[in-house]
């Protein structure tokens, strides 16, 4: 075996030592990252349309399909202007050097512009210019570096996945094995004499010999090549005392038959394989079986408008859009899916998909993507396809919005899992040594039986299999979170802040008076068509007062946040919103919150608006305010302060006039103070203090208030349930807790029947998985019964 040094990480290259340059390389990723910095000029070389002769041979020719526009668009997440976004599933990502190159393609190939790797699914996530490159190329420089993508059209077509039944094969091979194995031994067993037993034994264990070679270098395999990977990056994984274990007991039994001192063990050998690799299907069925994967992300609260065929506008879910439907998308909306514009004034923002904030226009008859937000006016647009939620959530769940927040569970379960080995290790060499000088017989077994008995893969279970069924139970409740870490955080939290507009108050049952000059039929269509493409909640409720009047084609609209409205229309100019913003000067206080408007720099009057709290507040507020500090803050004046001074809890802290940067520096003062913060807002004005705060959860009540901004999307109606909610987040935190002492309980228990001798290395192999599936059921049971009583 040869023992070279890889030059780039200083690793043994083994036997899959690449040379390049006169020097060696443990992988590709290693040799990649030699030659990014070496002085080749890597540039020409990966970028095949200047240099195709770089081409690698065994690749030429062989993607010439990804020439066929109609094919390439099917591999793509993201088509637009010279824009273009394709996900690929990389077979070869195997260490942090493979994430450095593929995370660093565009310094083989400017025209790359970034690249996003997603290590525990292999897959790489890659932006480029279309105008400069194509998919193909992509593809081909993705494979000149060693990582040649993996691409079946038939995953894009909706046709059926291929089914990976690598693991009943070998579960099936270690089987047939085993049987043979255990027959083949009787005669040892059993101590039978005789003439042909005495005279073939030696027949009978070299064919053991031969039955155990599949099970050791075919169906084991997996955990030999696991523990190699880890090793080779400095991990101590689980899989290194497996590994360890089949190796002393397949070395031990083949000098033993050599040298004639015995039958080995190798039934122990197949059994154990076997055993391991049957626990492991077991698993793969219950969590298939207990997967939330699949159905937690079918619950997204979130409406959008659909204008029917009478050109009436109606909220609907964003689950029930179907192709063919015609949606109106609001200024500030989020585009929930694939479509075609209409009309309207359209100026897309696709950072939340591409990084770029830089507003793309477009015109009737343009494609738009879903992810994109809308940035002038209003617009209507023609669904292409049904809402991909997965798509949207996988946008939602991206790097770039990524507050600064470890989970804490993780955090521990990485430390036990990287000492639990070493732990192992240390406990069956020790006692291997205590025994080998006792009773050297049962040393082996001992040794063997610790490696296999203990697992942190209980504790490591635990959390994401409890919070994930948490995000499952949440989201039947309507209540939406962007990832299983929001649960650890909401479960810490103990301040809670509420914006008031939209939140506490709600449009329904609002009812609206003007005072002011009366508007002649024109102005009242100006306004209702300005109104039309804001989203604010106050902008809404004034919206539908106005049902019988015709709406106008806006192109001059801009909505200045926590301020108002600005239109041009023709030669006519209108301003709606605070009365600083309209008037140049704030109204003295009073007691219900006003819009006002002027037309042409002229003052016309104000709407106002007899605010109706939402069913539920005050209970809440006082059962709150007895394990949490609660505060409201309003971009509106003091006028109701007196009001809710006397509705709310005294402790309740009350801020008015707040605009969206104060809101955020008022959640950022308290997080100076340790405060951890929970921010519960409409989504639209208070994105800068839900983004601040621990948790943002923006409320929605036939909106869209979809953002990357926000941790969770709770439905207006079950604004009673926020401290079940939260009280729940807790109950999941003990259910972890108890995972762990379940978890340590059987180590414990496991490593003391192994270390006296008491367990034999097939019954091991038989508990090992148990372990983790009974972790797994107890927490799907446990959140489940949770899951009842929030109900």
């Amino acid at each position: 075996m040869n023992s070279t040094q890889c030059y780039h990480c200083g690793d043994s290259c083994d036997d899959n030592l690449i040379k390049f340059d006169e020097k060696f390389f443990c992988c590709n990723g290693c040799k990649t990252v030699y030659e990014i910095f070496s002085e080749n000029d890597l540039t020409c070389y990966y970028d095949f349309q200047d240099n195709p002769g770089a081409i690698p041979t065994e690749v030429q020719g062989k993607y010439d399909f990804l020439d066929k526009k109609e094919i390439a668009e099917k591999l793509l997440d993201f088509n637009d202007s010279n824009t273009q976004i394709a996900t690929l599933y990389i077979p070869h990502i195997h260490c942090s050097s493979c994430i450095w190159v593929l995370e660093n393609l565009h310094k083989l190939n400017p025209k790359v512009a970034s690249s996003q790797v997603d290590f525990p699914k292999k897959k790489v996530r890659i932006t480029y210019n279309s105008d400069k490159t194509s998919l193909k190329e992509i593809v081909l420089l993705l494979s000149s570096i060693g990582y040649e993508p993996y691409i079946s059209l038939e995953d894009y077509e909706g046709g059926k996945k291929a089914v990976d039944r690598s693991l009943i094969y070998k579960l099936g091979i270690a089987g047939f094995a085993f049987g043979n194995v255990m027959f083949l031994s009787f005669p040892e067993y059993f101590e039978v004499d005789g003439f042909w037993i005495e005279k073939y034994k030696n027949v009978f264990r070299w064919l053991m010999f031969f039955f155990s070679l599949p099970v050791v270098f075919y169906a084991g395999k997996d955990y030999f090549i696991s523990a190699f990977k880890g090793l080779r990056s400095k991990i101590l994984n689980i899989d290194v005392p497996i590994a360890l274990g089949i190796s002393v007991l397949f070395i031990r039994s083949t000098f033993e038959i050599i040298f004639d001192l015995g039958t080995g063990f190798f039934d122990s050998l197949t059994g154990l394989v076997f055993f391991l690799l049957l626990g492991k299907f077991f698993q793969q069925k219950t969590y298939n079986f207990l997967s939330f994967e699949r159905d937690y992300k079918s619950y997204f609260p979130i409406a959008v408008t659909r204008i029917t065929s009478k050109d009436k506008e109606e909220n609907v879910q964003i689950y029930d859009i179907e192709k063919g439907d015609r949606l109106l998308i609001r200024n500030q909306e989020l585009i929930p899916v694939d479509g075609i514009l209409i009309n309207g004034n359209a100026a897309i923002d696709y950072s939340f998909v591409t990084g770029e904030a830089e507003p793309v226009a477009k015109k009737s008859g343009d494609k738009l993507f879903a992810g994109g937000k809308q940035l002038s006016g209003v617009i209507e647009m023609e669904v292409l396809n049904s809402v991909s939620q997965s798509y949207l959530t996988q946008l939602w769940s991206n790097d770039v919005f990524q507050k600064d927040k470890k989970s804490g569970f993780k955090t521990i379960t990485d430390t036990i899992s990287k000492n639990f080995t070493i732990i192992v290790l240390l406990i069956a060499f020790v006692s291997t040594a205590f025994w080998m000088y006792f009773d050297a017989s049962k040393a082996l077994n001992v040794f063997t039986a610790v490696l296999i008995i203990a697992c942190p893969c209980a504790i490591a279970l635990a959390a994401p299999f409890t919070l994930g069924n948490m995000l499952r139970i949440f989201g039947k409740q309507k209540f939406y979170l962007k990832n299983a870490t929001v649960v650890e955080q909401l479960a810490a939290i103990d301040t809670i802040i509420f914006d008031k507009t939209g939140t506490l108050t709600t449009h329904k049952e609002n009812t609206i008076s003007y005072d002011g000059i009366s508007l002649s039929k024109n102005e009242k269509s100006i306004l209702k068509s300005s109104l039309r493409a804001s989203n604010h909640p106050l902008s809404r409720t004034l919206y539908h007062s106005f049902d019988e009047v015709e709406t106008l084609t806006i192109s001059n609209y801009k909505e200045i946040v926590g301020k108002g409205i600005q239109v041009m229309y023709k030669d006519v100019s209108l301003k709606l919103g605070s009365s600083s913003f309209v008037k140049n000067n704030d109204e003295k206080s009073t007691l219900d919150t006003s819009v006002y408007v002027s037309f042409n720099e002229v003052y016309k009057g104000k709407f106002t608006f007899k605010n109706s709290y939402r069913k539920g507040v005050k209970s809440l507020f006082n059962s709150l305010s007895n394990e949490y500090d609660l505060a409201v803050v309003s971009g509106d004046n003091e006028g109701e302060k007196v009001y809710l001074e006397k509705y709310l809890p005294k402790k309740t802290q009350l801020l008015f006039n707040q605009k969206p940067e104060d809101k955020l520096n008022v959640v950022a003062n308290l997080q100076e103070d340790k405060k951890k913060v929970l921010m519960i807002g409409d989504g639209l004005n208070d994105a800068g203090a839900l983004a601040q705060s621990d948790v943002g959860i923006a409320l929605s009540e036939n909106i869209n208030v979809f953002s990357p901004a926000c941790d969770g999307i709770l439905d207006a109606s079950k604004f009673n349930k926020i401290e079940t909610y939260i009280k729940a987040s807790k109950k999941a935190i003990q259910i972890i807790k108890y995972c762990f002492i379940l978890s340590l309980c059987y180590n414990v228990v496991g490593l003391y029947f192994a270390v006296t001798g008491q367990l034999m290395p097939v019954i091991a192999a038989i508990l090992m998985p148990l372990s983790s599936i009974s972790i797994v059921v107890f927490t799907t049971i446990s959140t489940n019964l949770l899951g009842n009583k929030i109900k």
